[in-house]
């Protein structure tokens, strides 16, 4: 497990997301900035607002080198391949881009979404990532997915022949799910796995269908105790595979962690492109909290107008920076540098809240100064973190 010294990814960590906000179909479980259009999107004025808000971020960023490019939506293998192409190349003129970036690309497993995937590595993608969700069809087509678990295992395949890196998505906790069931479909799925695989409990969003239904009783997931016992199956399957969870939901076998997402759970720097994205950036020593229009046509309009998309641009105050730095850091097995800490935070964490969770076996300490979450701890994350922030 790498540390979190930004040395580690070639010299100060610095990524760049892109929204794409489109699907095909909104998925009920779905919260994110997503939006379905029954009209055909121009791509090609979206195209030239990407390249403007890109070029007029990196004149807020001069001098940094980009060590990993996150492409996502919304369902990003939507592109043309050419289109995937013009932003990578404009993200290379306007900043410095690392020998070694990681380019990841966000897929749906559908066969004329995995035809494109060639187009992908050609434009300069490296690395995919597929949101299949689950190899069971029954339970795919509950989650609202469009395509079978043949398909899915069919684009894996080809991304393995394609793509140097390559990792898959799954959903557990599902209606009805148990222990028993879930394991088969772990196991396959960690067949056919390369280095890395991301499994998500499911989760009850507000403003979802799924939300609706849960209220009205008529969708049913699996109790607290049920969930314990799926994650604890999980983290044991996937750590007797070679793949342990390197972030609460994240497995990978070492050396393999997603960088650009590492960029986030370490509280790096990375600029947002494209509607609904968020960003970190310093500037002039303060760091801004960064958001843009979540509209499409709106974030749009206001690119060809203003030259970006950015609606909230905010200095974050030290004890913000501090609960963020906590908040993301200690999703990691790896956990976080009490110095880095304190640095940020401007004093040390609590050490009586340290040693009263502890205590209860919920995080630990070592001799060079790192705090994590222990595995009891994880399923409780959230009350840990908001107890070392009080």
């Amino acid at each position: 497990m790498p540390s979190d010294d930004v040395q580690d990814l070639g010299g100060q960590a610095f990524g760049v997301y892109v929204h794409w906000p489109f699907c095909l179909s909104k998925c009920p479980y779905c919260d994110f900035n997503s939006h379905v259009r029954h009209v055909a999107v121009d791509e090609p004025r979206f195209l030239r607002a990407f390249v403007t808000e890109i070029e007029t971020t990196a004149k807020r960023t001069p001098g940094r080198t980009v060590s990993s490019i996150f492409l996502g939506g919304g369902t990003p293998s939507l592109m043309q391949p050419q289109t995937v192409g013009t932003i990578l190349d404009t993200i290379g003129k306007h900043w410095k881009v690392a020998p070694d970036v990681e380019v990841t690309l966000e897929a749906n497993p559908s066969s004329v979404e995995a035809m494109r995937f060639r187009g992908y590595r050609a434009a300069g993608v490296n690395r995919v990532s597929i949101g299949v969700q689950s190899l069971e069809d029954g339970a795919l087509k509950a989650l609202g997915r469009l395509h079978n678990a043949r398909e899915a295992l069919d684009a894996v395949a080809i991304a393995r022949t394609t793509f140097p890196r390559y990792s898959f998505d799954l959903i557990y906790a599902r209606p009805g799910q148990t222990p028993a069931s879930w394991k088969p479909e772990l196991e396959r799925a960690l067949s056919e796995a390369g280095e890395h695989l991301s499994l998500y409990q499911l989760t009850i969003e507000p403003d979802t269908p799924f939300h609706t239904l849960h209220a009205g009783g008529k969708l049913v997931v699996p109790d607290e105790d049920t969930a314990r016992d799926l994650f604890d199956v999980t983290q044991e399957i996937c750590t007797r595979a070679g793949l342990p969870a390197y972030e609460i939901s994240n497995h990978a076998r070492p050396g393999a962690e997603c960088r650009h997402n590492l960029v986030y759970w370490r509280t790096h720097e990375y600029a947002g492109i494209g509607p609904g994205a968020h960003g970190r950036l310093d500037i002039e020593g303060q760091r801004h909290a960064t958001a843009t229009e979540r509209r499409p046509e709106a974030w749009v309009m206001r690119v060809e107008s203003d030259g970006h998309g950015i609606v909230t641009d905010e200095e974050l105050l030290r004890e913000e920076r501090a609960d963020e730095f906590l908040l993301m850091g200690l999703r990691l097995a790896e956990g976080v540098d009490l110095n880095r800490y304190s640095a940020i935070a401007g004093k040390p964490l609590d050490p009586l809240q340290i040693k009263m969770l502890s205590e209860l076996g919920f995080i630990e300490t070592d001799a060079s100064g790192r705090l994590r979450v222990t595995q009891a701890g994880f399923p409780v994350l959230d009350a840990v973190v908001a107890d070392l922030a009080a």
